[in-house]
C-alpha cells in the first residue's frame, strides 16, 4: 500500500500568498485545494505580515498537511522591494516550520523547469500546465496556481531530497 502524502506550496507575496494543497500517491497527484491570502496594502508592514500568518495558520490548521514546499525569493533590481518580499517569505516558513512540518525551498527558475519543462516558462504556461497535471484544479489568481507548481516540483523532488539529506546525515 503506497502512503498519501499532503503537500503544501506557498508563493509568498506581500499583498497576496498563493498556497495550494496536493496529495501525492506514489506518482500519482491529486487537487486537494488552492486560494490566496490577501493582506491590505493600507496599514503598517507589520500588521500585513500578521494577515499572511494568520491566513496560512488557517489553512494548515484545516488541511493538516505532511510536507511543505515554498518558492524562494530572487533578487531584483530594488533591494527595499526584496527585503520586504523576504519578510513575507519568512512567514511562510514559518507558520508550516512552527505546526512541526518539513519546509523544503525551491526557486523559481527549479518549479518552472520542473511544471513546464523550461526555467523561463510564462505566467500563462504554468497554469497551463497545472490545470493539465491536476485536472480538477481550481485556482483563483496566479499566486494559487503558481503555490500549486511549487507543491507539485517538491512531490517530484521529494523523494531525492530526503535521501540527499539521509546522506549529509
Amino acid at each position: 500500500m503506497v502512503a498519501v502524502i499532503r503537500i503544501l506550496g506557498i508563493d509568498p507575496g506581500l499583498r497576496r500568498t498563493g498556497w495550494g494543497l496536493i496529495e501525492c500517491r506514489g506518482n500519482t497527484l491529486s487537487y486537494v485545494a488552492a486560494g490566496t491570502v490577501r493582506a491590505t496594502l493600507d496599514g503598517e508592514m507589520a500588521h500585513r505580515l500578521v494577515a499572511l500568518h494568520e491566513g496560512l495558520t488557517k489553512i494548515v490548521a484545516a488541511f493538516q498537511p505532511d510536507e511543505a514546499a515554498v518558492e524562494q525569493t530572487f533578487v531584483n533590481k530594488d533591494p527595499a522591494g526584496t527585503l520586504k518580499l523576504g519578510q513575507a517569505r519568512g512567514i511562510a516558513l514559518l507558520v508550516p516550520a512552527l505546526a512541526g512540518i518539513s519546509v523544503a525551498e525551491y526557486s523559481p527558475n527549479s518549479v518552472k523547469k520542473t511544471v513546464v519543462g523550461a526555467g523561463h516558462a510564462e505566467k500563462a504556461q504554468i497554469r497551463m500546465m497545472v490545470g493539465v497535471l491536476l485536472p480538477k484544479a481550481d485556482f483563483d489568481s496566479d499566486d494559487a496556481a503558481d503555490a500549486l507548481a511549487v507543491a507539485i516540483c517538491h512531490a517530484h523532488h521529494r523523494v531525492s531530497l530526503a535521501r540527499m539529506k539521509a546522506l549529509v546525515g
